[in-house]
């Protein structure tokens, strides 16, 4: 993941979003603020955010409702704010989708530091961990450890190389590998198979990843050097 973890903060209270978003970005991190669902949802969208911080009472579409559209695409970590104590409300939380709950009052220390124990969870030195990775907000899923990858919620089927060739990379965006190089990343230095194998598998991964596979969005022709995954 390239650059600050960024936070997406909800909430109808302007004092309360002034205050979490100072401590936040006191720890380092990029905030971003909303005040009600339905541009909340808007920001979700259009933003690349890595933790939400949402308030269950909320003009125009209630914390619960937002939750339920962000988990219907996406398996981003959403703390619950509400001033609701009762038992039943966190496990009510908790069953729609939430991580983690704290009711108000609470502690901006307490909070800061059940954000970071999420994102210590979630992602490891800055990285997303091997057992999901979600791009484009959820157009496609990829869990490493289970070999399952999502295209808009639905799963796709790769063949083992394909996979490999995947992985390989989504795991360093931005960066052109040759053909030889794909080979030694995904299928290791005593591979003997021909590299210009990798050709096919790319037409295939593509077919089953890409909206349209001529003209792709995620993994990128270099002309005269080999490929790049970018998304």
């Amino acid at each position: 993941m390239d650059g600050k973890i960024k936070i997406l903060v909800v909430d109808d209270e302007q004092k309360v979003l002034n205050v979490i978003k100072a401590y936040l970005i006191k720890e380092g991190f990029e905030v971003l603020t909303s005040m009600d669902g339905e541009d909340a949802l808007n920001i979700f969208k259009n933003e690349p955010i890595h933790l939400i911080i949402l308030d269950l009472m909320l003009p125009k579409m209630s914390g619960e409702d937002v939750c339920n559209k962000i988990r219907a695409t996406s398996s981003v970590p959403i703390i619950m704010l509400t001033a609701k104590a009762e038992e039943d409300n966190k496990i009510d939380g908790l069953a729609i989708g939430a991580d983690d709950y704290i009711t108000k009052p609470f502690s901006n220390r307490e909070l800061v530091s059940r954000v970071k124990a999420i994102i210590r969870r979630t992602y490891r030195d800055n990285n997303p961990l091997a057992e999901l990775l979600i791009i484009n907000n959820g157009d496609l899923e990829i869990n490493i450890d289970k070999k399952i990858i999502k295209k808009q919620g639905k799963t796709i089927i790769l063949t083992s190389n394909e996979f490999k060739i995947l992985i390989a990379l989504l795991t360093n965006p931005g960066q052109v590998f040759s053909r030889e190089q794909l080979v030694h990343k995904s299928f290791g230095l005593d591979y003997d198979g021909f590299d210009r194998t990798v050709d096919t598998h790319i037409k295939n991964i593509r077919y089953k990843i890409e909206d349209d596979s001529k003209n792709p969005k995620y993994i990128i022709s270099i002309y005269g050097m080999g490929y790049k995954f970018q998304g």
